[in-house]
């Protein structure tokens, strides 16, 4: 199986286009989030990469099981399970425009992109430890299609 990266322009551009698919009558298969929310919380994880966004500091328990998390992630390419907890910052219940949520995603997808270019992503992640630009680039491919895929695109 491939292990996708936003390091492969193929599936940068595989991403940006599922993303520009989405319309305001998208619906999820579960969870809680309208694709609103759902494109504003993207927004928001691709942010800590880019240190825009900063996430509290978590217990070594949960941070044992983040680590092991990305490592199993990395061996075995799976995806991100439903329904799974996250940090209280990166919840959207509230409600937000669409097309502006869309347009930011979008631009801070392509301010990852511009970061990883110039080689500045952060070296460690509040739940996953240290990370290399590969762990950043891998992991943010999954979480966005983790979420794409909860709205059919």
């Amino acid at each position: 199986m491939v292990k996708k990266s936003l390091h492969h322009p193929v599936y940068y551009d595989e991403i940006v286009d599922r993303i520009s698919r989405l319309s305001e009558n998208s619906r999820g298969k579960w969870g809680r989030m309208n694709v609103c929310q759902m494109l504003k919380h993207c927004d928001l994880v691709l942010q800590i990469a880019l240190k825009k966004t900063e996430l509290p500091r978590i217990n070594y328990a949960f941070k044992a099981i983040g680590i092991v998390t990305k490592i199993e992630m990395h061996i075995f390419n799976n995806g991100i399970p439903r329904n799974m907890p996250t940090f209280q910052k990166l919840i959207v219940n509230f409600e937000c425009d669409f097309d502006e949520s869309k347009n930011n995603l979008l631009k801070t997808l392509e301010e990852f992109r511009t970061a990883c270019k110039s080689k500045t992503l952060p070296d460690h992640h509040s739940l996953f430890g240290n990370m290399t630009e590969k762990d950043w680039q891998f992991l943010e491919y999954k979480h966005l299609d983790h979420h794409l895929k909860q709205f059919n695109v």
